[in-house]
């Protein structure tokens, strides 16, 4: 992706008229090319919300890649929230490895830029190992007197992935002529069923049939990686342009990934390019979570990995800005196909078990505590169990029983008074809605029966699993109680099995 044009939306999706927007910083700065970014100094474990410890670098997209017993994880570096370079984002490609997604190891920047005069930031893209070499595919993007235009490039790696050399004739592929110039990024490569190689190549119609959705997928197809000529999209009339796009095979299922305003769709087919089917339950769009593209890895799993923006202003309220932390989640299929999400635990912040505080309550008439079960039951009420002093970082997980229908559960985090304070986690049957704070995810299904339900509240995030089936993450920096609050409200459940971690500060150990 690597661009500030698209739109970011607020919760449920809908677009924002007061849209921050990514040249929030740039605006203001004349920052260059990334020249100061160390890979040696950075973290090697843990790697979920991991940024350069470089306060001014942040991570943008990833871009896995899994050969050869190694995953590769190349990611945009960003500076200042797409300020590079005349905000025009001056990323380039970062490298980091590992064999076991515990002990990972950082490089150097594995593709860079090296004249910013024209080369205004290395966009996203992917890699293919074919030939004794890797090849990467990405967007330059660039700005003349007609404006900023992207276009296509290539470069060579012969040291196994590690650093890549750019190649000519550069750029090899300009936008078709229907196609706006300005988006025309993010390519795909893959070898296909038939033998050939393929780029799948972010696109906008310049005039589609229908305003507003001239999305398109620009297909190029090559029998030796250099000479690419187009045939037919696979995927058309998106509202917007469908960025950072994924494809492959697994098991019965081809599956296409394609990101709208860095919320992450995917299409699933029984044939390589459809007809496609769009499942009801879209495990990859969250409002935090942006740009999923996914790997392989040893025994037949699959690592999707995203980057979780920060918000304007560090507020709570803060519209979403350009880069972050990197996010990682694993990716599994249902018994028909689509995809279900849950916590990768490689990565996870460390945390060490914790004596379970003491649970109270103030209307033992609606809630009875027995031996760390809190039953509650509150129909046409709202009963509520507390927990006090709790670590500023903690992971805690339980068992939610409900008994029938109920409006809605959950929890109040980082409380300081149960009546004013506290970001709210919600959990709606009849919506199949899980609403944190102010963002969600939607069609989410079991909410009726018995619910696993793991939190991380670390720094500013708030991460939750449901059935590790679903994942959302929020960022809220703003409130720092340390109470929180299980709740029901309209309906009775049982709840059980509660397990609370104290999680190490991997930026602070003394928090």
């Amino acid at each position: 992706m690597s661009s500030h044009r698209f739109t970011y939306l607020p919760i449920h999706y809908k677009i924002s008229s007061v849209f921050v927007l990514l040249l929030l910083v740039a605006a203001s700065s004349s920052a260059q090319v990334v020249k100061d970014y160390n890979p040696s100094i950075q973290r090697t474990a843990q790697l979920q919300y991991f940024k350069p410890i470089e306060p001014h670098l942040f991570s943008g997209d990833g871009m896995p890649y899994y050969h050869n017993g190694t995953f590769y994880l190349y990611w945009l570096l960003d500076e200042g929230h797409h300020a590079g370079l005349d905000g025009l984002g001056g990323h380039q490609w970062a490298l980091s490895t590992t064999t076991d997604l515990v002990h990972w190891k950082h490089h150097p920047v594995a593709l860079g830029i090296d004249n910013e005069a024209w080369e205004k930031s290395i966009c996203t893209g992917s890699v293919i190992a074919a030939n004794d070499q890797f090849y990467a595919f990405y967007a330059t993007r660039v700005k003349d007197e007609n404006g900023v235009h992207e276009q296509l490039s290539y470069a060579i790696s012969k040291d196994g992935g590690y650093t890549y050399e750019k190649q000519s004739p550069n750029p090899f592929y300009l936008a078709p002529e229907e196609c706006i110039s300005r988006d025309f990024r993010d390519p795909k490569v893959f070898k296909g069923s038939d033998g050939l190689f393929h780029l799948f190549v972010s696109g906008n119609l310049k005039e589609p049939a229908i305003s507003g959705f001239g999305g398109y997928l620009v297909h190029l197809v090559s029998i030796d990686l250099k000479n690419w000529e187009e045939v037919e999209s696979p995927l058309r009339g998106q509202q917007g342009t469908p960025e950072c796009t994924d494809y492959f095979k697994w098991n019965d299922w081809y599956y296409l990934l394609y990101s709208i305003a860095g919320h992450t769709h995917y299409v699933m087919a029984k044939e390589p390019y459809g007809p496609w089917v769009y499942p009801e339950s879209q495990a990859l769009i969250a409002h935090f979570e942006c740009v999923y593209k996914t790997a392989e890895f040893k025994g037949g799993r699959r690592i999707a990995v995203a980057y979780s923006p920060y918000r304007a202003d560090d507020k709570d309220n803060g519209d979403r800005i350009w880069g972050g932390t990197i996010l990682f989640r694993e990716v599994y299929q249902e018994p028909d196909g689509t995809f279900a999400t849950k916590f990768l635990p490689e990565v996870l912040p460390a945390s060490s078990p914790m004596a379970m505080p003491q649970i109270k309550t103030s209307a033992p008439s609606i809630v009875a505590i027995t031996d760390g079960r809190v039953e509650i039951t509150a129909a046409g009420e709202v009963g509520v169990a507390e927990v006090n002093d709790l670590p500023d970082n903690y992971r805690i997980s339980m068992r939610i029983e409900p008994d029938g229908n109920y409006e809605e559960l959950g929890l109040f985090l980082r409380a300081t008074d149960k009546r004013t304070s506290g970001y709210r986690l919600t959990l709606n049957p009849n919506h199949e809605t899980v609403v944190m704070h102010n963002t969600s995810i939607d069609a989410v299904k079991g909410l009726d029966e018995p619910i696993l339900l793991d939190v991380i509240v670390y720094e500013d995030f708030f991460d939750i699993s449901v059935n590790n089936k679903r994942t959302v993450v929020n960022r809220l920096p703003e409130q720092k109680g340390n109470n929180l609050f299980f709740y029901v409200k309209n309906g009775n459940a049982a709840i059980r099995d509660v397990k609370i971690e104290k999680i190490v500060n991997l930026n602070n150990p003394n928090l």
